[in-house]
């Protein structure tokens, strides 16, 4: 495999990470920060624009995930994936701990 097929898996993971908090929020009626807010990450989304921007971050990921070529016969590259995945997984909890304090 290439380079940018590591690249692309890294990124999909990190999509599809994203994918999954704005897309529950959003389907629980709950208001969640996005980067469409007054203050971009921090103050609440409707729902609406949640659900909206998880299935973009859907669509992305899974783009990157073929282009990443991410297989079970490469075990580099689920590694490298699911990376991606962690590595934003720990950026959304830290980011947004304090979301409802705004």
């Amino acid at each position: 495999m290439q380079w940018y097929h590591y690249f692309s898996g890294f990124w999909a993971g990190m999509f599809l990470a994203n994918f999954v908090p704005h897309y529950i929020k959003g389907t629980a009626g709950d208001p969640f920060p996005t980067p469409f807010s007054k203050q971009p990450g921090k103050s609440l989304s409707s729902p609406l624009v949640n659900i909206l921007w998880g299935l973009l971050n859907l669509v992305i990921g899974s783009l990157l995930f073929r282009i990443g070529s991410v297989s079970a016969d490469d075990n580099l590259s689920v590694l490298i994936c699911f990376v991606g995945f962690t590595s934003v997984s720990i950026f959304n909890a830290w980011n947004f701990t304090h979301k409802d304090k705004i």
